[in-house]
């Protein structure tokens, strides 16, 4: 792993326009609206499930933020007329679109099941070229329970948090993929539709590697949070001496690594510095790190 040396005017020269600024008062009022939102992903990752071959990294079903859009989509699904299927949070729907991103269809989710969704998925993707009762929701893995799962509608009353909720992903995507342009050996950003975390992992060699992402919320924080961490994963007594800037703490329990929790930030206009400040003290300790292990 090797993150291209800059000058310091390089290293913060922010794309204002990318970043949307949170309000940190609020990253912990998310919670319902992200476990809806994590329902509705599942209907591209089952795009990925259904319809593409299966790779042993899970990353035929990853989802993609589409910035035009404003919500995270499948790959691409190879039929008569290709489309990918995504969510979006902000005026809460599915959408359908062409594999290069242009809308096909579009269903707001507000009052209807998950029942409803399927069947609407099912019968536009009849009408380009896929088998209908290919698609399905089942997966191999399990998500946070929500009411949306045992049969209530989805409920989009509150539309500021679902903006809110939106912000945090288009900003990770953003900020991320400027790590990933000048940084060798990353990944491309995806969102892993199990754990709901939008991430890039950097390789060091074919035994060690790091991670950096955003994670909306979890068990361990319910608010949305950026995180690093490693692979192979050290003891929590050799981290707790590496300075964090940024406000960013060292997370310990059942997992190691740097967290800087949404209801740290701070002004709207320092909040792009503040997170690529955390981002750098902690890459460079997990850097270090990895290469002591």
């Amino acid at each position: 792993m090797e993150l291209v040396p800059q000058t310091a005017a390089d290293s913060y020269r922010f794309s204002s326009r990318a970043w949307q600024p949170v309000r940190p008062e609020d990253a912990v009022k998310l919670s319902d609206c992200r476990l809806q939102l994590h329902y509705a992903a599942q209907f591209g990752a089952a795009a990925g499930i259904s319809f593409l071959e299966h790779r042993s990294d899970d990353s035929h079903t990853s989802l993609e933020w589409v910035p035009s859009l404003g919500g995270l989509f499948s790959r691409p699904i190879p039929t008569g007329r290709p489309f990918r299927i995504g969510a979006r949070p902000s005026k809460f729907a599915l959408l359908i679109v062409s594999d290069d991103n242009k809308p096909i269809a579009e269903y707001k989710l507000h009052g209807h099941t998950i029942t409803d969704a399927t069947e609407w998925v099912r019968s536009q993707i009849k009408l380009l070229g896929a088998d209908p009762m290919h698609y399905s929701l089942r997966r191999p893995y399990d998500i946070p329970p929500h009411e949306v799962a045992i049969g209530e509608s989805f409920d989009a009353s509150a539309p500021s948090h679902f903006e809110e909720l939106s912000k945090w992903f288009s900003n990770a995507a953003a900020l991320l993929g400027s790590i990933v342009r000048r940084t060798r050996r990353a990944s491309a950003v995806r969102c892993w539709p199990h754990h709901f975390d939008i991430a890039t992992l950097i390789s060091v060699d074919a035994d060690r590697a790091m991670r950096i992402g955003m994670e909306p919320g979890d068990d361990y924080y319910d608010e949305p949070y950026f995180y690093l961490n490693m692979d192979p994963q050290p003891a929590s007594n050799r981290v707790l001496t590496r300075p964090l800037w940024g406000e960013g703490r060292w997370h310990t329990n059942e997992w190691v690594g740097a967290v800087l929790p949404g209801s740290r930030l701070g002004p709207a206009s320092a909040q792009e510095r503040q997170v690529r400040e955390f981002i750098d003290s902690a890459a460079a300790a997990c850097r270090s790190l990895l290469m002591q292990s």
